[in-house]
């Protein structure tokens, strides 16, 4: 009965060979559809105003977002290889790295992020409500101030009734299982990829030319902070931006029909498209820039003006309505897919036997009323600051995930063994494997100084803890790898490379069942006295719902 902690239907592999409560396989579309929506928005348009406020030129500005594109598709793809190929998500899949027991570090740092990141692109998303709302009742924007002195003091009414819009029209959408959003995907990416394009066309028609940001030099500061390293902290900080997105890839990647179909839709999108958005946003922004004479990065400032300077006419409040109302869009299914149903994820592993993923999809989105995203954006600027460089923490433990699954285990694990307590190579001392505790703070120990020093605003610091910050995200992931690599090679765990030879969760189609030349666990022989723990496990999986 003590292994039965460890197991439900909300944690365990998903059904793709059973015929009862069969969960759907999706194609390509799904993943290239989940990646747009995580391109389409209002981030990615801005990425190029940070490199270029340093002083670095275009040219070298969309070489490092292709650059940080590309890795961001190949880190995802690496880390989602376990659910691709044993259909299990990030919950999980921590659990023959760490141990039963030590997964719960990863987990509760994966939980604090969704919590507070969901309140944080509920209260974006409310601005674009904010710019619906006006561009259909003008005097929307003019409402009279009824929040107390003390909010009144950071936001306004105008905000923060958008906020409230934003979050109750979002809530249905947490009702949808994970993978049914294949349609909400297409439609949204669709409709918001179509609009940006509009947007800039209308831009470089009105201004009759791309505008003065285009042609913007490099302009460095002297000082060891040259080009060379901007660009590496560029690089680095598209990477770590996107850190929590990339450790639940085997969320969404474990619904794939097989490795093509995620890789596929990944690399065009995470990649071609991601890149063509912040390419657009520094059309547009400088085009903008020749209409308005001043630079107008965040599209909701922008739409405003827009609607400011069309004095009001029909026709530009239906523009703007279009355009706010597609990046309202993203930013909903982005947030409910990357924040709340994640976050409902990883509750579901937490409390298996308590909270589902729609339990905990919607604890974590009612939480943006505690988190009170109005302080942390307008009060709490360090705070965000360092929250956006959190991938200094998830970094090694992204090292340490790609490197058991694919260089030590190589690509194979016992499934039965991440459900149970004792006789299980996943136990290892009470449910700690004490190479990933050794490795993961060895990842971010160099680089947490730099963390300190940027986020305090301090420039006179040692210039190495800088630099080492300024890669942070690779710093880490290659530390903890090599040193959790090193520590199972010198300290050998039993059991590396052995995987089940019956299917107890009906999780493999035949194809893979042919693969691995596993049997179907309907189709397993019976022996006296073997198989009790399994067969406890598949019945208490078979009963739940």
């Amino acid at each position: 009965k003590e292994d039965l902690e460890y197991v439900t239907r909300n944690v365990c592999p998903i059904q793709s060979r059973t015929t009862t409560k069969k969960t759907p396989t999706q194609d390509w579309f799904l993943f290239f559809g989940y990646w747009t929506i995580s391109s389409l928005n209002i981030s990615n348009w801005q990425f190029p105003n940070t490199f270029l406020t340093q002083g670095l030129s275009v040219s070298q500005s969309m070489g490092i977002i292709v650059i940080g594109r590309l890795l961001i598709s190949l880190f995802s793809t690496l880390i989602a290889w376990c659910g691709l190929t044993w259909h299990i998500g990030f919950t999980i899949q921590n659990r023959f790295s760490w141990g039963l027991r030590a997964s719960y570090i990863p987990l509760l740092q994966r939980i604090l992020l969704n919590f507070l990141w969901n309140a944080i692109q509920c209260w974006n998303g409310g601005r674009l409500a904010a710019v619906c709302l006006t561009a259909i009742w003008p005097s929307f924007a003019e409402m009279p101030e009824f929040l107390p002195d003390s909010m009144a003091a950071i936001t306004t009414g105008y905000q923060f009734v958008g906020f409230i819009v934003f979050w109750t029209v979002s809530t249905p959408f947490l009702f949808i299982r994970p993978e049914k959003f294949k349609w909400p995907f297409r439609i949204t990416s669709v409709y918001c990829g179509i609009g940006m394009l509009c947007m800039m066309t209308w831009a470089l028609a009105t201004a009759k030319g791309v505008g003065p940001l285009m042609t913007q030099g490099q302009n460095v500061p002297g000082g060891w902070r040259n080009s060379s390293w901007l660009m590496m902290a560029g690089i680095n900080q598209m990477v770590g931006g996107i850190a929590a997105g990339i450790t639940n890839s085997s969320d969404f990647g474990r619904y794939a029909k097989g490795p093509k179909h995620y890789v596929g839709g990944t690399v065009l999108s995470a990649w071609i498209v991601g890149v063509l958005v912040s390419f657009i946003g520094l059309v547009t922004t400088s085009a903008s820039q020749k209409i308005y004479g001043e630079v107008y990065w965040n599209p909701p400032d922008l739409l405003m003006v827009m609607m400011d300077n069309g004095h009001g006419s029909s026709k530009a409040r239906a523009g703007v309505f279009f355009l706010a109302f597609g990046f309202a869009l993203t930013a909903c299914f982005e947030n409910i897919c990357g924040n709340a149903v994640a976050g409902g994820i990883d509750l579901a592993g937490l409390f298996p036997h308590y909270i589902d993923i729609r339990r905990g999809a919607i604890i974590t989105f009612a939480a943006a009323w505690i988190c009170q995203p109005w302080q942390l954006i307008n009060r709490a600027a360090t705070f965000v600051s360092v929250l956006s460089s959190f991938s200094v923490f998830l970094s090694p433990i992204i090292g340490i995930m790609a490197t058991d699954f694919l260089l030590l285990r190589r690509g194979k694990i016992r499934l039965s063994h991440l459900y149970r307590t004792h006789d299980t190579s996943y136990w290892f001392f009470h449910g700690i494997n004490w190479r990933a505790i050794v490795a993961w703070p060895c990842g971010w120990a160099p680089t947490i100084g730099g963390l300190v020093l940027t986020a305090g605003g301090n420039t006179g610091g040692p210039q190495a803890l800088y630099q080492l910050y300024y890669m942070a995200f690779l710093v880490g992931f290659f530390i903890s790898a090599s040193i959790f690599f090193a520590l199972n090679k010198l300290f050998p765990v039993p059991g590396m490379g052995e995987y089940d030879e019956v299917d107890y969760y009906g999780t493999f189609t035949s194809r893979e069942l042919a693969k691995w030349g596993v049997v179907p666990y309907d189709q397993m022989p019976i022996v006296d006295g073997d198989g009790g723990s399994e067969s406890q496990v598949q019945e208490t999986f078979d009963k739940k719902d």
